[in-house]
């Protein structure tokens, strides 16, 4: 079995700090968080902190020339991830593992077709409660990762990162079908994600809220019917699925997309209203449900950028 003995990380967002913390402690100087020069400059400067505690995490410029690494994980915004594929070439070699904890389900080919790389394991993180507040990153629970080959179980790449994570001590699950898991948690973040953006309303809302809670549903169940034309085999049972998951969430949390409206930042909405209303038009399948989230969302996003009459004067 291929052993992995050194791992480049592209992003440093609550997700890639957290587990990127245990692989670093775990790998040392063999762990390498790869970013642009001025990001690598600040980051120099400021650090990081992980639980309140600095990661000394080994910082190098998308610029500088570097070996291939036996894996590579991508844990940015789906919006970054050209830049971030452009940073990591130097990192990508033709024997190389390629994770991407990207939310959404097009991440993985996007990185296929950029870099022609026969190694990626299509992969997602669930269950982790992490934020970031500038240079200082905050988890309660680390969740776990689900990897796996596209078209087998039990491969070789798989087996070389389950290795890695045990030592590393990053909670894992490799699914029977890992394809189905993806589209089962976009399914959820396509439901959860946008009703908490628009309502601005932490989980507490949805657990306690019957309404809110039948909205989530709505829209995922409009994932569920794409999600057949483009063979996954998603039901009712799944959707019923995700109300325990939903339920032992911390009352007080906030979803990723939440998070990105307080801050008046870039939502990944097109990732997941976006998407699925695009495979509602290649399918002929009516999805009222994320056609107005979209709208909605896209308005709200652009409204960090006018100003008031009052403000202007």
């Amino acid at each position: 079995m291929k052993k992995i003995k050194t791992v480049t990380l592209v992003g440093l967002g609550a997700i890639g700090a957290a587990y990127g913390s245990r692989l670093q402690q775990f790998l040392g100087e063999s762990f390498k968080v790869v970013a642009d020069t001025e990001r690598v400059k600040r980051y120099t400067e400021q650090g990081i902190r992980v639980n309140g505690e600095e990661v000394p995490f080994r910082y190098i410029s998308s610029t500088e020339p570097a070996e291939p690494a036996d894996l590579v994980i991508f844990a940015v915004k789906n919006a970054e991830l050209p830049q971030a594929i452009e940073n990591a070439r130097n990192h990508i070699g033709e024997n190389t593992i390629i994770l991407s904890l990207l939310n959404g389900v097009s991440s993985e080919e996007e990185i296929r077709r950029a870099t022609g790389n026969a190694h990626i394991l299509y992969s997602m993180c669930v269950e982790i409660a992490a934020v970031r507040d500038g240079q200082n990153i905050h988890y309660h629970s680390i969740g776990r990762i689900c990897f796996g080959d596209k078209e087998q179980y039990g491969t070789k790449d798989e087996e070389a990162v389950r290795s890695l994570f045990e030592d590393a001590g990053i909670p894992y699950e490799i699914p029977q079908d890992i394809m189905h898991t993806i589209w089962a948690k976009f399914m959820f973040n396509v439901g959860i994600n946008q009703t908490s953006a628009v309502l601005k309303a932490r989980y507490h809302v949805f657990q306690q809220l019957k309404d809110a809670h039948e909205w989530v549903e709505s829209a995922m169940y409009e994932v569920v019917k794409v999600a057949e034309r483009e063979g996954i085999h998603l039901t009712e049972k799944d959707v019923h699925s995700y109300r325990p998951i939903l339920h032992n969430l911390s009352p007080d949390g906030q979803t990723s997309m939440l998070q990105d409206v307080v801050a008046k930042r870039k939502t990944e909405v097109e990732y997941f209203a976006g998407k699925v209303c695009e495979l509602g038009k290649k399918h002929g399948i009516p999805t009222p449900v994320n056609e107005q989230l979209y709208k909605i969302i896209r308005i709200m996003e652009q409204s960090y950028y006018i100003h008031s009459p009052e403000r202007s004067n």
